[in-house]
């Protein structure tokens, strides 16, 4: 059975599938959906590809903490927004809802001089699931990621794999780990409402 403390999507890199695994996990919840960080893309935004991917009448969907216009990392971003990304202005939305929380990139990607996703994540004192991939480095890349979790002392709930599998990395992964698997979505010829609504059947929790 699962609590209110919020769930915190991310990945071992961008571009992984944390968009799809956040909407996949909304849909399957019907949880509520932020994404507190978005770089670029402000027509297309996570948050508005999410919401168009959920059936449900139940979840809700907060406004971003900072909406940057330009597609780099967020300290970037925000410094050629001319703004500063402050942690004390993300706070989490009220809600007696499970809450899925969307990262920027992957875990050290850098909000401004001094904190990383991994501090947000810290403070927002979420769990984490990590989104994997498998291609040639993904294992090192899994590992440092789990490794960084553990360092900061943040709860992991479990690994998703997503994309073709590859039973020789992610049996690797889960041994040395020793975190859960919590499923393997396959590769999706059309991504939609039908098929987000369908991949929850792939996801254990």
């Amino acid at each position: 059975m699962l609590d209110t403390q919020p769930i915190f999507i991310t990945g071992i890199d961008t571009g992984i599938g944390k968009t799809l695994v956040s909407a996949i996990l909304t849909e399957k919840l019907n949880a509520d959906y932020w994404k507190p960080i978005q770089s670029g893309d402000l027509d297309n935004s996570d948050t508005l590809k999410v919401k168009n991917l959920i059936s449900n009448p139940v979840t809700q969907f907060f406004p971003e903490a900072y909406a940057l216009t330009q597609p780099f990392s967020p300290h970037k971003s925000a410094a050629l927004d001319k703004v500063t990304i402050d942690l004390e202005n993300i706070v989490l939305p009220k809600t007696d809802n499970q809450l899925i929380i969307e990262g920027a990139g992957g875990l050290m990607v850098p909000l401004n001089d001094n904190f990383l996703i991994i501090d947000l994540i810290k403070q927002l004192n979420a769990k984490v699931i990590l989104v994997s991939k498998h291609y040639l480095g993904s294992i090192n890349h899994t590992l440092l990621s789990l490794h960084a979790l553990k360092k900061y002392g943040i709860p992991v709930m479990g690994v998703i794999f997503n994309g073709d599998k590859d039973i020789y990395s992610k049996s690797y992964i889960l041994d040395y780990s020793e975190v859960a698997d919590l499923g393997q979505i396959p590769e999706f010829k059309t991504i939609n409402k039908k098929t987000v609504k369908e991949a929850g059947k792939f996801i254990t929790l």
